[in-house]
């Protein structure tokens, strides 16, 4: 039987979430709107953008997706396809500065019985791993520890993705 854990902080994006699926694309939603802290999406490129993923498997967990809704690599063509690619190597780079992780599960669930949350806007998940980062929590107690609130990741990764623009 699954533990739980409270943590009451969640209940508003819960509450958002349920707003969000009545309205459509979480990605989309969060592209229309000038919010970007409060949508965690860390940065926008002309065909792709990054946001943060609400429900991290470790700290750093971050979703790219191009800007078009399409659902399937097949529909993506030139940059719209490409651009993905390049600014997940951008953003592992400034990971790579920030939290020096050993190495990265990069992926894509494409269609609902891939596992796609989002069957209707691709994305990749890009996941910093370390070495012995699955703990006694998940084997034991069916819970994950993240260690960093969004918030403060989400200031520290703008923070770096902006210094490396700079150089």
């Amino acid at each position: 039987m699954m533990s739980r854990i409270w943590a009451p902080w969640r209940a508003s994006y819960l509450q958002s979430a349920v707003a969000q699926s009545e309205n459509g694309c979480f990605l989309c939603a969060g592209l229309e709107s000038e919010q970007d802290r409060e949508n965690l999406v860390v940065l926008r490129r002309s065909h792709s953008f990054v946001v943060l993923n609400r429900y991290p498997y470790n700290n750093g967990h971050l979703l790219v997706a191009p800007r078009v809704h399409k659902g399937s690599l097949g529909e993506l063509e030139g940059a719209e396809l490409t651009e993905p690619v390049e600014t997940i190597r951008a953003v592992m780079r400034a990971l790579d500065r920030l939290l020096r992780p050993q190495g990265y599960n990069v992926g894509l669930n494409q269609g609902r019985s891939a596992g796609a949350g989002l069957p209707g806007h691709l994305h990749w998940h890009v996941v910093p791993r370390w070495d012995g980062d699955t703990n006694f929590m998940p084997v034991l107690g069916d819970a994950k520890v993240i260690v960093e609130s969004l918030h403060a990741f989400y200031d520290r990764l703008r923070d770096e993705i902006d210094r490396a623009a700079d150089h």
